[in-house]
Parts: structure tokens; sequence; C-alpha cells
């Protein structure tokens, strides 16, 4: 594990949900992978997770899962924590995916909240246990109300905190106030989940962010986190106030994985910026947008 990374910030500070990069056809695009983890990594951050939503998690088979995951800890794992995402709403198949990862040299293992389904928080609890006990690896939890179709409810966290391999959550609930209560209640370590609540959660405590948007400004978010380990929150707001039409044009037009592979591709990271079925590529028109969107935020194109 990089030496950034203590038991305070687990999993580093600044990390990318990555995308998954794709041939024309739709086929994964391995050689892209590396070359896209070496880019993030390069550009400020000192984590990734891999397989998130962004990455198209939904569509690609375990096999990709595996082979994605390998190649990213191959290009980048001696520099950045590599995190898989590997919860479904299926116990036994989270399990399986996490031994998976486990296998394939993950950092840590991200656990979005079980979708569509609905548990009650006492299946929640039991869900994300035998999911930390199948491996040794630490685990971030995916709080995401609006996807999950569910909550974890702050007394669930409270009790999934005491598991020794549960040390983390990547926040997307918007709710500040339960997430003040966690923070008070507990040692887990708080990541933005969010884009647009980034500074107001490092304001509250959060610890660093899984971001979207650090696929193309990863550096200036880790001037805002230490700009807050500072105090300087007036330099922090600063830095946030310049990112917002970064996150206006990725985060608020469509889907996101949509927007930042076209952003991507703009920046001439990615070679295509295709994406697998039910989502569909940005047309010409949202990247006219979204390169003003970027040319606001200072980015160079």
């Amino acid at each position: 594990m990089p030496a950034e990374s203590t038991s305070r910030t687990p999993f580093g500070r600044v990390l990318t949900a990555m995308v998954t990069p794709m041939a024309a056809d739709g086929a994964l695009d391995e050689a892209g992978v590396q070359s896209l983890a070496g880019f993030l990594v390069d550009s400020g951050n000192d984590g990734l997770v891999v397989s998130g939503t962004t990455g198209e998690s939904p569509t690609t088979t375990d096999d990709e899962k595996d082979r994605l995951l390998r190649a990213v800890v191959e290009a980048v794992g001696d520099r950045a924590n590599v995190v898989a995402g590997v919860g479904t709403n299926d116990t036994a198949h989270t399990i399986e995916l996490a031994q998976q990862a486990e296998k394939a040299g993950a950092t840590g293992l991200l656990l979005v909240t079980p979708y569509y389904s609905k548990p009650p928080q006492v299946g929640l609890l039991e869900h994300f246990r035998r999911a930390a006990d199948a491996t040794g690896l630490p685990v971030m939890l995916y709080d995401i109300p609006g996807r999950a179709g569910v909550p974890i409810a702050t007394d669930t966290l409270l009790r999934l905190a005491e598991h020794e391999r549960i040390v983390a959550v990547k926040d997307a609930k918007g709710d500040l106030y339960e997430t003040a209560r966690v923070l008070a209640g507990t040692d887990l370590a708080i990541y933005s989940g969010e884009d647009a609540l980034n500074l107001a959660l490092l304001a509250i405590g959060a610890v660093g962010m899984v971001s979207v948007v650090g696929h193309v400004c990863a550096d200036r978010y880790a001037a805002m986190v230490r700009a807050v380990d500072a105090g300087d929150l007036a330099a922090a707001r600063q830095i946030n106030a310049a990112l917002l039409p970064a996150v206006r044009g990725i985060m608020t037009r469509t889907q996101g994985a949509i927007m930042v592979k076209a952003a991507l591709q703009l920046l001439g990271v990615l070679a295509t910026r295709t994406t697998r079925l039910p989502l569909v590529d940005a047309t010409d028109d949202q990247v006219a947008v979204l390169r003003q969107d970027l040319v606001d935020a200072g980015l160079r194109l």
C-alpha cells in the first residue's frame, strides 16, 4: 500500500472512480486502461476505484472485471491504492467478486448498498459483514440512496464500524447532519462521493473524495484537500468555485460516465468515448457544451 495511506486515510486522499476505456466496438481496451491509470496517478490521484458504477460495472462481466483490475494493479499498484468495486445486490456474488479482487491484488474493496431490492437494515448489516469477512482487505462502504433505493442508516453505520475491516464510507447521501453523526460516533474515514459536496464534506471532517471530476482535475482537488488541512478555507473555497463549471459539465447534463469519457477524449487521454448500452455516447452537441464548461474551469484543451 502506498505510504500516504494511514489509519485515518486508509485509501489515500484523492481517488477517482475510474471509467473503463473501451474500443469503438465496445470491447475492453486493456492498453487504454493502463494508460488511463497512469495518467490519473500522474495527475494527482493517490487512489483509483476500479469497476464502480462510473466504470460501467453493470455491463462488464466478472472476467472483464478481473482483467481490468489486474491491468490497473500492474500499471500503478506500486504508486496508488487500487480499490475494487465488488458490490452487487446478491451477497453470494459480492463475496465471489471480493475474493476474486483480493487474488488480483486490490488494495481494498468498495461495497455499494445492495440496489433495487431495498433490503431492510438488518439485511444490510448481514450483507456487509459477510462480504467484509470474506477477505483480509479493508472495506469502504458506498452509501448512495439515490441509486440504491435505500440508505445505510446512521445506526447501521455505527454498528458496521465495529467490524475491523470496515474502515471507510464513500458518502453520497447528501445529508451533512447524518454524516456529522457518523463522524462523531465512529472512527470511519468519510470520503465524499458527490463532487458538488466535496468541499462541504471536507469542511466537516471527510478525509478525501472518490471523484468523477477528478479524472480531469485531481491536482486541484488535492490542493483543496491540503488547503482544508491547513485551515485555509478561503483558498479551498476559491479552488472549489473555479472547478464548478467542470462539475456542471460532467455531472449535471447527463450521466457522469458518459460525459467524463467525452472530457478525456477532448484532452487526448482516451481514443474513444465509447460506452455500453444502456448508456449512450455523448453527442457532438453535448461535447461542444462540455468543451466550454471545461475551458471555463481552466482546463487547456
